[in-house]
């Protein structure tokens, strides 16, 4: 269900001097818990706070990535996914909604701390990496926000997430092609039925031929119901698209 992800690879090719430099300049601290963190990896997450972070990993749903409880086994459809079909072709989420990456998440969204969409993305990046032959895509296509929640919140993470995602993997990035066609109360705090219906007709698409026989990478920061998804990628699909994957850095599990 969950496994460890961290290893010693470094990131980047800077001069060890140059590097050196920068550390006593900015020196590299947590994200997390603000400790100092000796090295230079690019995600400044400690040792500590690392050992929190849990992983997704099988045995898990194939089309949802909801991870089954008992350890061992095989993948397999989780109750959901056999009861009705879903618009996307396979979900992923990098690691658990709790812990650090829970805190980074509420940092990034709702301290407007945009910073951290890179190291979240890079983190997702990290684990999903055999996820990204799987989806195969043509283009990633960030989760998008109403113009409304955009002017107050500044940023929309993710796009933000996204175009890491789309640097680090070296795909194409759309980000006004897919839209919120209406207001929406925030999802926190709903039940599933009444995120379902909140986001209902929610999203379109404003040029179709953008998306016609394209496989896509819908991107978001959490899996939660997987409503919103499910509704983008329902959008995306009456766009054309051939095929739709979602990637998420973190999956909610009750």
């Amino acid at each position: 269900m969950f496994g460890c992800w961290w290893s010693t690879r470094r990131w980047g090719s800077e001069p060890l001097l140059l590097k050196a430099l920068l550390d006593i300049i900015f020196p590299p601290l947590c994200h997390c818990c603000k400790a100092f963190i000796p090295g230079h990896a690019v995600i400044h997450i400690c040792p500590d706070c690392r050992e929190k972070i849990r992983a997704v990993t099988s045995p898990l749903c194939p089309v949802c990535g909801l991870p089954h409880a008992r350890e061992g086994g095989i993948d397999h459809l989780c109750g959901t996914c056999l009861a009705e079909p879903r618009p996307f072709a396979r979900a992923r989420a990098a690691v658990g909604f709790d812990g650090p990456v829970q805190e980074l998440v509420h940092r990034l969204k709702y301290g407007k701390q945009a910073h951290l969409s890179r190291p979240l993305a890079l983190l997702a990046c990290r684990i999903l990496e055999s996820f990204r032959a799987d989806a195969a895509a043509d283009l990633i296509v960030p989760v998008p926000l109403h113009d409304r929640r955009l002017k107050v919140r500044g940023f929309n993470q993710s796009q933000l997430l996204g175009a890491v995602v789309a640097k680090e993997w070296g795909m194409p990035l759309s980000v006004d092609n897919l839209r919120r066609l209406r207001w929406t109360e925030p999802q926190t705090g709903l039940a599933a039925a009444e995120r379902e219906r909140n986001v209902r007709g929610a999203f379109g698409v404003a040029r179709p031929e953008l998306f016609d026989g394209r496989r896509l990478l819908l991107v978001d920061d959490v899996f939660t119901t997987g409503s919103t998804v499910t509704e983008c990628a329902r959008a995306l699909k009456r766009a054309g698209a051939r095929e739709v994957s979602v990637l998420t850095v973190a999956r909610a599990l009750s």
